[in-house]
């Protein structure tokens, strides 16, 4: 029989040389697959992504995009502009910082870079930059350049400069605009202004009409410790903080109080939904709700609540209950409601039932089984969503009240729909960021405290 074995094996017997082939076919046939879903996978990636590119116009966007006023937007964020305009009809010259009247120098008070003798308007930009209103016009000296002079013919501005004209100088019928490192200079028929950039936040503590403006860090400590009162009826400390928190260019107690609301609208939201989605998890839990039907439309319910985005919900009920941070807050507590109900139902799905029945056999009641028994279990996990929604609605509540009219949202959006106070856009970014900071160091801290006891 050995002898006929190895023969048969020797001639290739068909019976026993199959199952050794056939595995060998299978091994390959499942490399050549997953040699070609290796290679099929990136190729499908990169044809959507060229299918994205053509389909949202990429090029056409890159070609479109505008990095010099990108570049100015940045500017502004970490500096200011001052306004020097004179209105070529009265003649009259305003120096403002970012163009605001709450901003405007009075009379007898300019920056040291301006001055005005009768008629003629000196602005000093740096290193040899200087721009000159007169009776005549205007001037810009530019280094390296030389002179661009604009006089009006006819109610229309006529240039004189250097040829060829450079990029930075556009000029059209009615207005000459220059852009410069030191500033920016424009002219029509009705101004000529001057913007010249500086960096920091101008007037951030105290605005123009305060005493204590221009005053430096060693002055204000001196006023404050040991100089005579400015204001009879107050201390110069107490006249600091006032001056400081009514500042009418950046509305810090404004500000303050919309922080207040924001951080409210989420603490409200967020604690009402789950007060109301702790006895709907209830109902929702198959290990005590034995009714199919009930439950049923309990998930059902979370499923819908949740299912619409909270922005949604945020328009539907301004429109239904007006505006402010109230209906702010019901919209985050709808949204809330579904997600906390759906957590809440699973986390009490899992708990261990021996201590429910032990607590059962002590002869306790549905309540003080759930009292004692169920709420100690799930506790933890109640807690820490609780938190961490706390946490991500304090974010989202900005958005929220940018809808509602309410909190540091409304704020950041007055500053962003006028186009030029993003120094301002700078400073509510920097305050929701230190907010959202805030929050989650006191959520951990909370979340180690009720949870862990440390």
């Amino acid at each position: 029989m050995a002898r006929g074995d190895a023969n048969a094996s020797a001639r290739g017997d068909p019976m026993t040389a199959t199952p050794a082939a056939s595995l060998a076919d299978t091994v390959t046939r499942r490399f050549a697959a997953r040699t070609r879903l290796a290679f099929a996978i990136p190729a499908a990636i990169l044809a959507y992504l060229v299918y994205a590119a053509i389909s949202f116009d990429i090029v056409g966007l890159v070609q479109r995009a505008r990095l010099d006023n990108a570049a100015i937007l940045l500017g502004d964020f970490w500096s200011h502009k001052t306004h020097v305009t004179r209105d070529n009809r009265t003649d009259r010259v305003t120096v403002a910082i970012e163009g605001e009247a709450k901003g405007t120098y009075p009379d007898g008070m300019l920056p040291d870079w301006v001055t005005i003798n009768g008629t003629t308007t000196t602005i000093d930009l740096g290193d040899g930059h200087v721009i000159t209103y007169d009776d005549q016009g205007a001037r810009y000296v530019v280094p390296a350049y030389g002179t661009i002079d604009i006089r009006p013919e006819g109610g229309k501005p006529v240039l004189t400069a250097p040829q060829p004209i450079p990029d930075w100088i556009s000029v059209s019928e009615n207005k000459v605009s220059v852009t410069t490192d030191h500033g920016r200079f424009s002219y029509s028929r009705s101004k000529v202004e001057t913007f010249k950039y500086e960096p920091g936040w101008e007037l951030w503590f105290f605005t123009l009409d305060s005493p204590f403006y221009g005053k430096s860090f060693g002055e204000l400590v001196r006023l404050a410790a040991s100089a005579d009162r400015i204001d009879p009826a107050q201390s110069n400390l107490v006249h600091m903080a006032h001056d400081f928190w009514t500042n009418r260019m950046w509305r810090h107690g404004d500000v303050a109080w919309a922080m207040f609301e924001t951080v409210l609208m989420a603490f409200l939201g967020t604690m009402s939904s789950a007060l109301v989605a702790l006895p709907l998890g209830f109902l929702a839990a198959r290990n005590f709700n034995p009714l199919g039907p009930l439950r049923f439309a309990a998930r059902r319910i979370f499923d819908f609540i949740r299912g619409v985005d909270g922005l949604i919900w945020t328009i539907i009920l301004s429109r239904a209950f007006g505006p402010g941070p109230m209906t702010g807050a019901i919209a985050i507590a709808i949204t809330d409601t579904g997600t906390f109900g759906k957590t809440f139902s699973e986390a009490l799905e899992n708990i261990d039932e021996r201590q429910v029945e032990g607590i059962r056999s002590t002869g306790a009641g549905a309540l003080q089984r759930a009292r004692f028994g169920v709420i100690p279990q799930i506790t933890p996990v109640l807690l820490s969503q609780v938190l961490y929604y706390l946490e991500s609605n304090t974010r989202s509540a900005t958005v929220i009240g940018a809808i509602v009219g309410g909190g540091i949202g409304l704020l950041l959006t007055q500053a962003i729909i006028t186009q030029k106070d993003w120094e301002e856009v700078a400073y509510y970014m920097v305050l929701i960021v230190l907010m959202v900071m805030l929050m989650d160091s006191l959520s951990g801290w909370l979340r180690r405290k009720l949870i862990k006891g440390t």
